[in-house]
């Protein structure tokens, strides 16, 4: 089973940590900072991937905490 990886985006004036695919939230913030910190902490505890969107929905950054190989393959 794959993990589901991680996206900080807006939501209503604030930011809400969600999973990929999914409609509930774990968490709504106030600011986009808090929003990151918590989602950090949690893609570090569950190793998967996380995606930073800005206010237009867009994401602008993307961070892996997963378990890759390094130096990569290839």
């Amino acid at each position: 089973m794959s993990r589901k990886n991680l996206h900080v985006v807006p939501k209503d004036g604030k930011w809400s940590v969600r999973r990929t695919g999914s409609s509930r939230s774990s968490g709504i913030y106030n600011t986009q900072r808090e929003a990151v910190e918590k989602a950090i902490q949690i893609a570090r505890n569950q190793h998967v991937e996380l995606y930073i969107h800005g206010r237009d929905g867009r994401i602008r950054e993307r961070n892996s905490y997963g378990r890759d190989s390094y130096p990569p393959k290839g």
